[in-house]
């Protein structure tokens, strides 16, 4: 299987991807994740407002294979949570670095 590896992300060795814009984070989790979770069916909301720290568990999300926790990749507080693959988690298998995306730390 091919993975994509988008030019302009940072990684985690724990498979999370971060893009910084304007002292922003947007996190989600790398493509080879999402393959190896197979069909995600549940991503836990994390609140805005949240203080994490680099490392930190950010959120869980299960799939029909298993459950595994998101890390934070970087310190900072939750200032916005990605309502949209809370509703729909599935949005990750297709998008993992578009639409995909789980919440944006600053």
């Amino acid at each position: 299987m091919a993975v994509k590896v988008i030019e302009g992300l940072y990684y985690t060795q724990t498979d999370e991807w971060l893009k910084v814009e304007d002292s922003v984070g947007t996190v989600g989790i790398t493509d080879y994740a999402q393959d190896k979770l197979g069909d995600i069916v549940y991503l836990e909301k994390t609140e805005k407002g949240k203080k994490v720290k680099q490392t930190e568990m950010l959120t869980a999300i299960e799939s029909v294979k298993a459950a595994s926790d998101i890390y934070a990749p970087i310190s900072g507080e939750v200032i916005e949570v990605n309502e949209k693959v809370v509703a729909d988690s599935s949005i990750i298998n297709k998008e993992p670095y578009g639409e995909g995306w789980i919440a944006k730390i600053k």
